[in-house]
């Protein structure tokens, strides 16, 4: 198999992977968009957040992303929609919802 070399920035999706989605290159997974094929989605209710980041320490794909308010938004493009920010959060602030809904 021949590995694409890629480079930040470019339009690099799921279908471009290798069989069985394995990431080769060491450092290389941020390069790539995997949030595409996610069920649920996470939603972030500012009135209820108390900007602990529970959320952003324990999302496993780093796709939740600190504000310049303190707050966190999720970043979709890498989402991967695992709810684990949502069971983490200690006021609920986060809905996990289904992808068809938004």
């Amino acid at each position: 198999m021949t590995q694409k070399r890629l480079k930040i920035g470019t339009d690099f999706t799921w279908r471009d992977m290798e069989v069985g989605n394995i990431v080769t290159e060491a450092g290389s997974a941020a390069l790539r968009r995997t949030g595409d094929w996610r069920s649920q989605r996470p939603i972030i209710d500012k009135e209820k957040c108390n900007k602990c980041a529970l959320c952003w320490l324990y999302c496993p794909d780093a796709a939740i992303k600190p504000l310049e308010d303190g707050y966190y938004e999720t970043d979709l493009f890498y989402c991967k929609g695992c709810g684990i920010c949502a069971k983490v959060c200690p006021k609920g602030a986060i809905t996990m919802i289904e992808e068809e809904e938004q």
